[in-house]
């Protein structure tokens, strides 16, 4: 199946929703190539970062849920190539 590398960026305003994204992110952990949190407590906010090397639905699907989330906003970048 061929898959796409893509960069999920994740802004949790909401840390009720914090668990419902740890949850959706351990769902998908046979995609994800790394991750990287930052908390920024000057601005109650948690920036975190997501990389994926998987099929364009499950980045899209993945993406769309957690965007759902109170309180979440995301944005996604995708490579410009398909992996292998």
């Amino acid at each position: 199946m061929e898959t796409r590398v893509a960069l999920v960026g994740i802004m949790v305003e909401n840390k009720d929703s914090v668990d419902k994204i740890n949850d959706l992110l351990h769902q998908n952990a046979e995609y994800i190539i790394g991750r990287m949190g930052i908390p920024y407590s000057k601005k109650n906010l948690s920036i975190i970062s997501i990389v994926l090397d998987a099929p364009s639905d499950i980045i899209s699907a993945l993406s769309g849920k957690l965007g759902m989330l109170s309180g979440v906003s995301t944005k996604t970048i995708y490579s410009k190539l398909p992996s292998a």
